[in-house]
């Protein structure tokens, strides 16, 4: 599993948001990944300060990312529901509807205004 990583203002944790290996590749080669330029940052973590590569979440940043994740949604959205009635088990339910659960919480986070910063890497 891999992580994205929302940082919040100074003093506040930061969320991971932990995908699998084959979804983190699979948005680093698309337009998740050309949304905002990765810059280095001093921040402040548990009272260190890191350099860190980070996308600013500034609004025109913020609002591609969003963009992107509810078209993804709705695209998932609609294979899901083509898919739910060959349904069996809850197991099948809960892989069939990963990536758009993660999509979800991903777009959750990127429209949080709590959240300045995006690492990707």
């Amino acid at each position: 599993m891999l992580d994205f990583i929302f940082y919040p203002q100074v003093g506040q944790v930061p969320v991971y948001v932990e995908v699998s290996e084959s979804l983190y590749e699979w948005l680093a080669h698309s337009d998740f990944a050309r949304v905002g330029q990765s810059k280095i940052r001093s921040l402040s973590l548990d009272g260190e300060a890191l350099e860190l590569s980070v996308v600013d979440l500034e609004q025109e940043t913020r609002q591609g990312l969003a963009t992107f994740l509810r078209d993804q949604i709705i695209k998932e959205s609609d294979r899901v529901l083509g898919e739910l009635d060959e349904v069996r088990s809850k197991s099948e339910v809960q892989e069939m509807t990963y990536r758009l659960r993660k999509f979800q919480e991903l777009r959750k986070c990127v429209e949080n205004p709590v959240y300045s910063y995006l690492q990707r890497v």
